[in-house]
Protein backbone atom coordinates (compact mmCIF):
# COMPACT_ATOMS: atom_id res chain seq x y z
CA UNK A 1 0.00 0.00 0.00
CA UNK A 2 1.23 3.56 -0.25
CA UNK A 3 -0.06 7.33 -0.27
CA UNK A 4 0.82 10.56 -1.63
CA UNK A 5 0.31 14.03 -0.17
CA UNK A 6 1.37 17.03 -1.87
CA UNK A 7 2.19 20.11 0.44
CA UNK A 8 1.94 23.80 -1.33
CA UNK A 9 3.21 22.69 -4.33
CA UNK A 10 4.44 25.02 -7.05
CA UNK A 11 6.10 25.41 -10.49
CA UNK A 12 6.80 27.80 -12.83
CA UNK A 13 8.34 27.96 -16.23
CA UNK A 14 10.18 31.47 -16.48
CA UNK A 15 7.44 34.26 -15.55
CA UNK A 16 4.84 31.61 -16.76
CA UNK A 17 2.97 29.88 -13.46
CA UNK A 18 1.80 26.42 -14.05
CA UNK A 19 0.98 25.36 -10.16
CA UNK A 20 0.24 27.35 -7.52
CA UNK A 21 -0.46 26.46 -4.10
CA UNK A 22 -1.36 22.75 -5.19
CA UNK A 23 -2.09 20.63 -1.19
CA UNK A 24 -4.08 17.18 -1.77
CA UNK A 25 -3.83 13.90 0.07
CA UNK A 26 -4.09 11.02 -1.56
CA UNK A 27 -5.68 7.52 -0.40
CA UNK A 28 -4.24 3.83 0.15
CA UNK A 29 -4.66 2.00 -3.00
CA UNK A 30 -6.65 4.49 -4.79
CA UNK A 31 -7.21 5.61 -8.86
CA UNK A 32 -7.36 8.92 -9.11
CA UNK A 33 -7.41 10.88 -11.95
CA UNK A 34 -6.27 14.46 -12.44
CA UNK A 35 -8.38 15.97 -15.53
CA UNK A 36 -8.71 19.45 -16.59
CA UNK A 37 -7.63 21.17 -20.25
CA UNK A 38 -4.58 21.68 -22.18
CA UNK A 39 -2.26 23.16 -20.55
CA UNK A 40 -3.67 23.41 -16.31
CA UNK A 41 -0.96 21.70 -15.28
CA UNK A 42 -1.98 18.11 -14.99
CA UNK A 43 1.32 16.38 -16.86
CA UNK A 44 3.67 18.60 -14.79
CA UNK A 45 2.49 17.37 -11.95
CA UNK A 46 3.13 13.79 -12.86
CA UNK A 47 6.26 14.69 -14.26
CA UNK A 48 7.51 16.25 -10.49
CA UNK A 49 6.32 12.84 -8.82
CA UNK A 50 8.45 10.82 -11.14
CA UNK A 51 11.42 13.29 -10.61
CA UNK A 52 11.34 14.57 -14.11
CA UNK A 53 10.68 18.09 -13.22
CA UNK A 54 12.43 19.68 -10.47
CA UNK A 55 9.64 21.30 -7.48
CA UNK A 56 10.11 25.03 -7.21
CA UNK A 57 8.32 24.97 -3.80
CA UNK A 58 6.56 22.76 -1.53
CA UNK A 59 7.13 19.21 -1.06
CA UNK A 60 5.80 15.67 -2.12
CA UNK A 61 5.38 12.93 0.86
CA UNK A 62 4.86 9.33 -0.81
CA UNK A 63 4.23 6.99 2.33
CA UNK A 64 5.35 9.94 5.07
CA UNK A 65 9.08 10.53 3.24
CA UNK A 66 9.75 13.56 1.26
CA UNK A 67 10.68 12.82 -2.15
CA UNK A 68 11.77 16.26 -4.13
CA UNK A 69 15.20 15.63 -3.58
CA UNK A 70 14.73 11.37 -4.82
CA UNK A 71 16.44 10.00 -7.83
CA UNK A 72 13.89 9.35 -10.05
CA UNK A 73 15.36 5.21 -9.68
CA UNK A 74 14.80 5.43 -5.80
CA UNK A 75 11.31 7.01 -5.67
CA UNK A 76 9.25 3.66 -6.49
CA UNK A 77 7.10 4.56 -9.19
CA UNK A 78 6.77 3.61 -12.84
CA UNK A 79 5.32 5.81 -15.55
CA UNK A 80 3.70 5.05 -18.61
CA UNK A 81 3.64 7.53 -21.76
CA UNK A 82 1.43 8.61 -23.99
CA UNK A 83 3.76 7.79 -27.09
CA UNK A 84 4.68 4.33 -25.61
CA UNK A 85 8.73 4.98 -25.37
CA UNK A 86 9.10 1.47 -26.42
CA UNK A 87 12.70 0.29 -27.61
CA UNK A 88 12.25 -0.09 -31.24
CA UNK A 89 15.48 -2.28 -31.25
CA UNK A 90 14.05 -4.91 -28.80
CA UNK A 91 11.20 -7.40 -28.38
CA UNK A 92 9.04 -7.41 -26.06
CA UNK A 93 10.28 -9.49 -23.56
CA UNK A 94 13.50 -7.44 -23.38
CA UNK A 95 11.66 -4.05 -23.61
CA UNK A 96 9.56 -5.28 -20.09
CA UNK A 97 12.78 -6.64 -18.32
CA UNK A 98 15.15 -3.59 -19.49
CA UNK A 99 14.63 -1.76 -16.35
CA UNK A 100 14.71 -5.11 -13.89
CA UNK A 101 18.71 -5.72 -16.36
CA UNK A 102 19.66 -1.96 -14.79
CA UNK A 103 18.53 -2.87 -11.27
CA UNK A 104 21.32 -6.09 -11.83
CA UNK A 105 18.13 -8.78 -10.52
CA UNK A 106 18.68 -12.05 -11.36
CA UNK A 107 17.69 -14.39 -14.23
CA UNK A 108 15.06 -15.86 -12.74
CA UNK A 109 13.13 -12.83 -11.03
CA UNK A 110 13.27 -11.25 -14.24
CA UNK A 111 11.60 -14.34 -15.99
CA UNK A 112 9.27 -14.89 -13.28
CA UNK A 113 8.16 -10.73 -13.50
CA UNK A 114 7.94 -10.57 -16.67
CA UNK A 115 5.80 -13.26 -17.27
CA UNK A 116 3.75 -12.42 -14.54
CA UNK A 117 3.13 -9.18 -16.34
CA UNK A 118 2.88 -10.31 -19.42
CA UNK A 119 -0.19 -13.27 -18.34
CA UNK A 120 -1.85 -10.17 -16.57
CA UNK A 121 -2.21 -8.81 -19.43
CA UNK A 122 -2.37 -11.12 -22.13
CA UNK A 123 0.78 -10.77 -23.99
CA UNK A 124 2.16 -14.08 -23.45
CA UNK A 125 2.24 -14.91 -27.38
CA UNK A 126 4.11 -11.26 -28.55
CA UNK A 127 7.08 -11.48 -26.35
CA UNK A 128 9.14 -12.09 -29.09
CA UNK A 129 7.93 -9.51 -31.54
CA UNK A 130 9.11 -6.46 -32.14
CA UNK A 131 7.59 -2.75 -31.49
CA UNK A 132 7.20 -2.15 -35.01
CA UNK A 133 4.88 -5.43 -35.65
CA UNK A 134 2.74 -4.60 -32.67
CA UNK A 135 -1.12 -2.99 -33.17
CA UNK A 136 -0.98 0.34 -31.07
CA UNK A 137 -3.10 -1.50 -28.12
CA UNK A 138 -0.30 -4.04 -28.07
CA UNK A 139 2.01 -1.49 -28.21
CA UNK A 140 0.40 -0.17 -24.75
CA UNK A 141 -0.36 -2.96 -23.17
CA UNK A 142 3.45 -3.82 -23.30
CA UNK A 143 4.32 -0.42 -21.87
CA UNK A 144 1.90 -1.03 -18.85
CA UNK A 145 3.46 -4.87 -18.41
CA UNK A 146 6.97 -2.91 -18.38
CA UNK A 147 5.89 -0.50 -15.56
CA UNK A 148 4.38 -4.07 -13.53
CA UNK A 149 7.22 -5.23 -13.37
CA UNK A 150 9.34 -2.69 -11.56
CA UNK A 151 6.62 -3.47 -9.00
CA UNK A 152 6.43 -0.02 -8.20
CA UNK A 153 4.29 1.81 -5.11
CA UNK A 154 2.95 4.26 -7.66
CA UNK A 155 1.55 3.82 -11.17
CA UNK A 156 1.60 7.38 -13.10
CA UNK A 157 -0.21 7.25 -16.45
CA UNK A 158 0.08 10.06 -18.84
CA UNK A 159 -2.95 10.40 -21.59
CA UNK A 160 -1.93 6.81 -22.42
CA UNK A 161 -4.92 6.25 -24.57
CA UNK A 162 -4.85 9.19 -26.53
CA UNK A 163 -3.04 7.63 -29.41
CA UNK A 164 -5.67 5.18 -29.92
CA UNK A 165 -8.82 5.20 -32.20
CA UNK A 166 -12.10 5.15 -29.58
CA UNK A 167 -12.98 1.09 -30.09
CA UNK A 168 -9.33 0.61 -28.03
CA UNK A 169 -10.08 3.06 -26.00
CA UNK A 170 -13.19 1.95 -25.01
CA UNK A 171 -11.47 -1.50 -24.41
CA UNK A 172 -8.12 -0.11 -22.72
CA UNK A 173 -10.21 1.87 -20.32
CA UNK A 174 -11.46 -1.54 -19.13
CA UNK A 175 -8.45 -3.25 -19.00
CA UNK A 176 -7.19 -1.03 -16.84
CA UNK A 177 -9.67 -0.98 -14.32
CA UNK A 178 -9.54 -4.66 -14.24
CA UNK A 179 -5.29 -4.04 -13.57
CA UNK A 180 -5.88 -2.17 -10.69
CA UNK A 181 -8.40 -4.23 -9.20
CA UNK A 182 -6.27 -7.20 -9.17
CA UNK A 183 -2.73 -5.70 -8.92
CA UNK A 184 -4.15 -3.14 -5.85
CA UNK A 185 -2.00 -0.63 -6.36
CA UNK A 186 -2.05 3.11 -6.34
CA UNK A 187 -2.76 4.74 -9.78
CA UNK A 188 -2.06 8.35 -10.79
CA UNK A 189 -3.63 8.83 -14.46
CA UNK A 190 -3.89 12.25 -16.54
CA UNK A 191 -5.92 12.78 -18.89
CA UNK A 192 -8.47 15.40 -20.56
CA UNK A 193 -10.81 13.03 -21.61
CA UNK A 194 -13.98 13.19 -19.27
CA UNK A 195 -14.94 10.05 -19.69
CA UNK A 196 -11.80 8.04 -18.93
CA UNK A 197 -12.14 10.05 -15.49
CA UNK A 198 -15.38 9.19 -15.09
CA UNK A 199 -15.52 5.29 -15.95
CA UNK A 200 -11.63 5.01 -13.80
CA UNK A 201 -11.58 7.37 -11.23
CA UNK A 202 -12.29 6.28 -7.10
CA UNK A 203 -11.65 10.52 -7.24
CA UNK A 204 -11.40 12.96 -9.63
CA UNK A 205 -9.23 15.99 -9.05
CA UNK A 206 -10.35 18.98 -11.69
CA UNK A 207 -7.67 21.41 -12.21
CA UNK A 208 -7.82 24.71 -14.07
CA UNK A 209 -4.53 26.92 -14.34
CA UNK A 210 -2.78 24.57 -11.88
CA UNK A 211 -5.56 25.14 -9.32
CA UNK A 212 -7.86 22.73 -8.39
CA UNK A 213 -11.14 23.49 -8.83
CA UNK A 214 -12.87 20.48 -6.96
CA UNK A 215 -12.04 16.75 -6.02
CA UNK A 216 -14.81 14.15 -5.31
CA UNK A 217 -15.91 10.78 -6.79
CA UNK A 218 -17.59 11.31 -10.29
CA UNK A 219 -20.87 10.93 -8.56
CA UNK A 220 -19.99 13.75 -6.46
CA UNK A 221 -18.60 15.92 -9.32
CA UNK A 222 -21.43 14.83 -11.75
CA UNK A 223 -24.28 15.72 -9.46
CA UNK A 224 -23.20 18.63 -7.26
CA UNK A 225 -20.15 20.95 -8.98
CA UNK A 226 -18.84 23.38 -7.55
CA UNK A 227 -18.81 25.71 -10.08
CA UNK A 228 -19.51 26.53 -13.29
CA UNK A 229 -16.34 25.52 -14.79
CA UNK A 230 -16.72 22.38 -13.41
CA UNK A 231 -20.80 21.76 -14.13
CA UNK A 232 -19.34 22.38 -17.76
CA UNK A 233 -16.05 20.50 -18.25
CA UNK A 234 -18.31 17.58 -16.82
CA UNK A 235 -20.79 16.17 -19.30
CA UNK A 236 -20.98 15.78 -23.08
CA UNK A 237 -22.73 18.45 -24.45
CA UNK A 238 -21.56 20.70 -21.61
CA UNK A 239 -24.16 21.94 -19.13
CA UNK A 240 -26.41 24.58 -21.06
CA UNK A 241 -25.66 28.25 -19.12
CA UNK A 242 -27.64 30.98 -19.11
CA UNK A 243 -27.12 34.15 -17.37
CA UNK A 244 -30.24 35.50 -15.32
CA UNK A 245 -30.39 39.06 -14.39
CA UNK A 246 -32.89 41.95 -13.47
CA UNK A 247 -34.75 41.70 -16.95
CA UNK A 248 -36.11 38.05 -16.12
CA UNK A 249 -36.75 38.25 -12.56
CA UNK A 250 -40.31 38.18 -11.68
CA UNK A 251 -40.43 38.01 -7.84
CA UNK A 252 -37.54 37.25 -4.99
CA UNK A 253 -37.45 33.48 -6.09
CA UNK A 254 -39.32 33.67 -9.34
CA UNK A 255 -37.72 33.88 -12.52
CA UNK A 256 -38.44 33.85 -16.54
CA UNK A 257 -36.09 31.13 -17.70
CA UNK A 258 -36.35 28.76 -20.88
CA UNK A 259 -39.96 30.85 -21.48
CA UNK A 260 -41.37 29.75 -18.68
CA UNK A 261 -41.76 31.43 -14.95
CA UNK A 262 -39.84 28.98 -12.83
CA UNK A 263 -39.66 28.99 -8.68
CA UNK A 264 -36.54 28.29 -6.90
CA UNK A 265 -37.19 28.14 -2.91
CA UNK A 266 -34.36 29.08 -1.41
CA UNK A 267 -32.34 31.95 -3.93
CA UNK A 268 -33.24 35.56 -4.18
CA UNK A 269 -32.89 36.72 -7.50
CA UNK A 270 -33.19 40.51 -6.58
CA UNK A 271 -29.34 40.88 -5.13
CA UNK A 272 -27.34 39.92 -7.79
CA UNK A 273 -26.75 38.52 -11.21
CA UNK A 274 -26.89 34.80 -11.30
CA UNK A 275 -26.52 31.62 -13.68
CA UNK A 276 -28.95 29.15 -13.86
CA UNK A 277 -27.70 25.78 -15.43
CA UNK A 278 -29.70 22.70 -17.21
CA UNK A 279 -27.85 19.18 -18.41
CA UNK A 280 -28.61 18.83 -22.35
CA UNK A 281 -29.82 15.14 -20.75
CA UNK A 282 -32.04 16.56 -18.12
CA UNK A 283 -33.98 17.86 -21.11
CA UNK A 284 -37.72 15.47 -21.70
CA UNK A 285 -40.16 14.92 -24.24
CA UNK A 286 -42.64 13.81 -21.77
CA UNK A 287 -45.47 15.62 -20.96
CA UNK A 288 -45.28 15.09 -17.68
CA UNK A 289 -42.17 17.65 -17.17
CA UNK A 290 -42.84 20.35 -15.17
CA UNK A 291 -41.65 22.81 -17.39
CA UNK A 292 -42.38 23.20 -21.16
CA UNK A 293 -41.52 25.18 -24.18
CA UNK A 294 -41.17 24.99 -27.85
CA UNK A 295 -38.38 24.61 -29.38
CA UNK A 296 -36.58 26.39 -32.36
CA UNK A 297 -34.61 23.52 -33.77
CA UNK A 298 -31.36 24.81 -35.70
CA UNK A 299 -29.56 20.81 -35.33
CA UNK A 300 -30.30 17.53 -34.64
CA UNK A 301 -27.29 15.21 -34.22
CA UNK A 302 -28.28 11.37 -34.81
CA UNK A 303 -25.61 9.74 -32.74
CA UNK A 304 -27.51 5.98 -33.36
CA UNK A 305 -28.59 5.57 -29.22
CA UNK A 306 -29.68 9.13 -28.56
CA UNK A 307 -30.05 12.25 -30.93
CA UNK A 308 -28.68 15.88 -29.37
CA UNK A 309 -30.65 18.78 -30.08
CA UNK A 310 -29.32 22.55 -30.95
CA UNK A 311 -31.73 25.07 -30.29
CA UNK A 312 -32.49 28.68 -30.06
CA UNK A 313 -34.69 29.95 -27.34
CA UNK A 314 -35.26 33.58 -26.26
CA UNK A 315 -31.77 34.32 -27.92
CA UNK A 316 -30.23 31.56 -26.22
CA UNK A 317 -28.29 28.60 -27.46
CA UNK A 318 -29.02 25.27 -26.09
CA UNK A 319 -28.56 21.68 -26.42
CA UNK A 320 -30.82 18.81 -25.65
CA UNK A 321 -29.99 15.00 -25.61
CA UNK A 322 -33.00 12.92 -26.17
CA UNK A 323 -33.27 9.11 -26.36
CA UNK A 324 -33.46 7.85 -30.07
CA UNK A 325 -36.32 5.82 -28.93
CA UNK A 326 -38.38 9.61 -28.33
CA UNK A 327 -39.26 11.74 -31.23
CA UNK A 328 -38.43 15.70 -30.84
CA UNK A 329 -41.70 17.12 -31.68
CA UNK A 330 -43.17 20.47 -30.64
CA UNK A 331 -42.29 20.89 -26.54
CA UNK A 332 -39.23 20.14 -24.43
CA UNK A 333 -39.94 19.85 -20.99
CA UNK A 334 -37.66 20.36 -17.91
CA UNK A 335 -38.12 19.95 -13.96
CA UNK A 336 -36.68 22.47 -11.29
CA UNK A 337 -34.67 19.88 -9.52
CA UNK A 338 -32.56 19.99 -12.44
CA UNK A 339 -31.65 23.57 -12.62
CA UNK A 340 -28.15 24.06 -11.56
CA UNK A 341 -27.69 27.95 -9.50
CA UNK A 342 -24.72 29.75 -9.26
CA UNK A 343 -23.57 33.27 -8.16
CA UNK A 344 -22.27 35.85 -10.63
CA UNK A 345 -18.75 34.85 -10.05
CA UNK A 346 -19.24 31.03 -10.84
CA UNK A 347 -19.91 29.46 -7.44
CA UNK A 348 -22.82 26.76 -7.05
CA UNK A 349 -25.51 28.01 -4.96
CA UNK A 350 -27.84 24.98 -3.18
CA UNK A 351 -31.27 26.12 -2.77
CA UNK A 352 -33.23 24.87 0.08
Amino acid sequence: MANIKFNNIHKSFGSNKIITDFNLSGKDNEFLVLVGPSGCGKSTLLRMIAGLEKIDEGEIHINDQIINELHPSKRQTAMVFQTYALYPHMNVYENMSFGLKIEKKSKEEIETKVMQAAKILKIEELLERKPKQLSGGQRQRVAIGRAITRNPKIFLFDEPLSNLDAALRSEMRVEISKLHKQIKTNMIYVTHDQVEAMTLADRIVILNHGNIEQVGNPDEIYNDPANVFVAQFIGSPKMNILKINSDNIISDNQINFLGNKVTIEGINFSRNNYYLGVRPEHFSVSTDSEYKFEPKIDLIENLGNEKIAYIKIDNHDISAKISSQNMIGNTIGFNSKNIFVFDENGKRIKSQ
